[in-house]
């Protein structure tokens, strides 16, 4: 069936049938896992892997969405499309948390946000180790499955159980990381680093966490993420507080009840 985004209706029905598609995707990976061959792993970039699995996965993505809204163009990580001029553009990571699924370890997960040329109409996070489906669209709450979520209301640093992201560009981020570590380490209430941008930005959206940071991700990596969390009461910027993030290039996501306060521990950085 072939769908119209601009429709709230169509729209609603839309993101059912990205859920399905999602969900098919996690039991395609989740299989694969089983029988995973390490040997077939390539390194993109120093400690950046891809394998025949992330390639597979966005082959069979793409394809199904196709089918969906036949014009919309594609960002996918793996490489397929790149920036478009089309109405509609799907972003989607096949597989966010690759290192994770080689070494069978969780979080791993699909992600698929649906855009038009000025917002996110649409987000679908489908995490496959916990069997958790996290979505939203324009207009309405976010949900986890059937059930809708809130980001929590922690308002003291203090108590804030934070994720951080270390990106594989660690030249270029390896004193803002040891910055964040060193401030926050013993002043929140816990770090943890998982290793999925767009799992990790839905937990803050259920209210797990209270914020995640990283830079040098893609905009896969957070696109559906975005508006789940923006649908659940939190925030989503970059590290000078705009609404730039899109690319990636530097994600701060929150709870909103301490946004300003980590954007200012950001802006305290000294390199």
């Amino acid at each position: 069936m072939k769908y119209n985004p601009a429709d709230n209706r169509e729209l609603a029905e839309l993101t059912r049938a990205v859920r399905s598609i999602a969900k098919e995707g996690g039991d395609f990976l989740r299989a694969e896992r089983k029988n995973f061959k390490r040997e077939k792993v390539e390194e993109k970039n120093s400690h950046d892997y891809v394998s025949y699995v992330d390639k597979e996965s966005e082959r069979r993505l793409v394809e199904q969405l196709s089918a969906l809204i036949p014009e919309a163009g594609f960002i996918a990580e793996e490489g397929s499309g790149e920036l478009t001029t089309q109405e509609y553009c799907w972003v989607i990571d096949p597989l966010d948390g690759t290192t994770n699924f080689i070494h069978d370890n969780a979080p791993f997960c699909i992600s698929i946000a649906l855009r038009n040329r000025e917002e996110v109409l649409l987000g679908v996070v489908y995490e496959v180790c916990r069997n958790e489906c996290f979505w939203s669209h324009k207009g309405i709450p976010a949900y986890l499955d059937e059930e809708k979520i809130h980001v929590s209301a922690i308002n003291k640093l203090n108590d804030a159980f934070i994720e951080l992201g270390l990106p594989y560009n660690f030249n270029a981020y390896k004193k803002m990381a040891d910055y964040l570590i060193h401030t926050l380490y013993g002043n929140v209430g816990g770090l943890r680093i998982q290793g999925s941008a767009a799992a990790e930005i839905c937990y803050v959206a259920a209210g797990r966490f209270e914020a995640r940071l990283e830079a040098f991700l893609g905009p896969w990596d957070i696109a559906a993420g975005s508006i789940i969390l923006k649908n659940a009461g939190g925030r989503i910027t970059d590290f000078s507080g705009t609404d730039s993030f899109y690319s990636g290039r530097e994600v701060l996501a929150s709870n909103g009840i301490l946004h300003e306060e980590l954007l200012h521990i950001i802006h305290s950085f000294n390199p």
